[in-house]
């Protein structure tokens, strides 16, 4: 297989098959040939990534990460995706393991969302503890200008419940949870956009979209370039990827 991307996932699996539903679901197709060539590790041992980042004595999921990252390459992708908003911790060390693109799916998110709601002032944060604490997300909506809240403890607590105990352990989404996360964030903490930075939240941004508050959902996002990035490669264009955040 020539002129393919590799997903990078299993983070959790769940979330993953949100994506592959989605890249299909939204794929321009009229028969079997039309969807893109992909490929797909769905590496579910990965240790926790929150774990890690709040205590370090915890196992690394860099490591496996990096193998990943290396074997894919021998297979020379056009591009990787990884479905994890907390991994991008290591970016950095990721992409340099590498000379395939690696897409940032928080950098790309932000960039996404600055330029569909141009007037938003305050941009809320649902996320993990991990995503909270290295300040990933954080930093790029600070650099982008917005003012910026995650909630109260309360709050955080709610959200940890529903990617922990909801999505990954239960596998299901808690559909009034949810909807009370994103009024409490707009209505107590005045978020104009609320960012969904864990791709469990877009699991339950997927399986429960009825409600009126404006979300930046990195996965959907990613979905959109994966697909508008393969059909590119298919094409024979030639892609500046410095440019795609833009």
């Amino acid at each position: 297989m020539r002129k393919f991307f590799t997903v990078i996932g299993g983070m959790g699996s769940l979330a993953t098959e949100s994506y592959i539903h989605l890249l299909n679901e939204r794929t321009p197709s009229k028969k079997d040939q039309d969807y893109l060539d992909y490929i797909l590790v769905n590496h579910s041992t990965v240790p926790d990534r929150t774990a890690h980042i709040l205590d370090h004595s915890k196992p690394s999921f860099l490591p496996p990460l990096v193998e990943d990252i290396k074997q894919q390459s021998l297979l020379k992708p056009e591009f990787m995706v990884m479905i994890c908003n907390t991994a991008h911790y290591y970016y950095k060390e990721l992409q340099a393991a590498t000379d395939i693109p690696l897409i940032h799916m928080p950098h790309m998110t932000v960039s996404v969302m600055k330029d569909k709601y141009p007037n938003a002032k305050k941009i809320g944060l649902i996320a993990t503890k991990g995503t909270i604490a290295d300040h990933i997300y954080e930093d790029e909506i600070k650099e982008a200008g917005f003012e910026f809240s995650m909630g109260d403890q309360e709050i955080r607590d709610q959200v940890e419940s529903l990617i922990y105990d909801d999505i990954k352990i239960k596998g299901k989404v808690d559909a009034a949870k949810y909807y009370d996360i994103l009024k409490t964030m707009h209505d107590k903490f005045e978020c104009d956009v609320i960012v969904l930075g864990c791709t469990e939240l877009s699991y339950a941004q997927e399986k429960a979209p009825d409600h009126p508050y404006n979300v930046a959902d990195g996965q959907s996002i990613i979905v959109d370039k994966s697909i508008e990035l393969g059909q590119k490669i298919r094409r024979g264009e030639k892609i500046d990827y410095t440019q795609i955040y833009k």
